[in-house]
């Protein structure tokens, strides 16, 4: 499960990118991923899990999502039904030059950029409202699509209806020259999270001391490295949770914990519920 860098370029003649899916296929894979870019993800139907930063959750009748930057998350769609859209926005924060957003006419979306840092869900209604509009930037050239951007940017600054993820935990606020050395950090995890990893040894990993990667890895991810293996642990555990019948008493240690009571504490912080509670609300989401 490492955070892989995704490179975003817009096409000939545009600003921004817009992509739009409509087969299931696309949604089989998910890999967890981040990028510089804000992205702004509307899914007009079916079901499936959002795992953005630390926060885990479930959405049933379609999304519509606001990310920062280098906040890393998974593909978002589970389930679809019969017909169905999703559309992709991702843009960097300069891409109508430096200081356009600095113009006293923009300080609302100015907020919005700073809010959605932290992942932002829009509720049943300013979804249904916008995602008309973001289909159809798919079909505009591209002078009427920019247009269009502006005018959803103003809809999701001005409503109040939506609710703040707090996943900014987790945002991978790196340089270019980091990329690889954060993507070894998340490859060795993903290979060893079952075991316990020292501190020695994940600093050796990428050549450093162990105080000098402490600190580096704080600045980053504003967590200590043993939280963020405790939070790729349960990660893991609510997958074995959501597709496999074991009992959660094996899924602790399926997951790394050596300690069913530790596992249960730190699932709560993570997610919020116990992992017996969290089983059930899945089982609600799929009848």
């Amino acid at each position: 499960m490492k955070a892989s860098l995704e490179k975003i370029a817009p096409v000939f003649g545009s600003s921004f990118n817009v992509r739009k899916f409509t087969n299931p296929n696309t949604c089989k894979n998910p890999h967890w991923h981040f990028h510089p870019e804000y992205e702004i993800v509307y899914i007009s139907n079916g079901k499936g899990k959002r795992h953005i930063g630390n926060h885990l959750s479930h959405y049933e009748d379609g999304d519509l999502i606001f990310l920062g930057p280098n906040l890393p998350h998974f593909g978002f769609c589970d389930q679809f039904m019969e017909e169905h859209v999703e559309v992709v926005i991702q843009m960097k924060e300069d891409f109508l030059g430096k200081d356009f957003f600095n113009a006293p006419e923009m300080s609302r979306i100015r907020q919005l950029f700073e809010r959605s840092k932290q992942g932002l869900i829009f509720n049943a209604i300013v979804k249904e409202q916008i995602g008309t509009t973001i289909v159809e930037m798919t079909e505009m050239d591209n002078f009427d699509r920019l247009l269009a951007l502006l005018k959803i940017l103003k809809a999701l600054a001005q409503t109040n209806d939506y609710t703040a993820l707090n996943a900014r935990g987790l945002t991978l606020e790196v340089q270019t020259q980091d990329y690889k050395r954060i993507n070894r950090i998340y490859q060795f995890v993903e290979v060893n999270f079952k075991r316990e990893i020292s501190l020695d040894e994940i600093s050796s990993v990428i050549n450093m001391t162990v105080p000098a990667f402490c600190r580096y890895f704080k600045k980053l991810t504003s967590k200590t490295f043993t939280l963020f293996v405790n939070e790729f642990r349960i990660a893991h555990a609510c997958q074995l949770l959501a597709n496999s019948d074991l009992p959660i008493s094996e899924i602790c240690f399926e997951s790394g914990f050596n300690n069913f009571s530790h596992f249960n504490k730190q699932f709560k912080i993570v997610t919020g519920n116990s992992p017996s509670k969290y089983r059930k609300e899945l089982k609600t989401f799929v009848m």
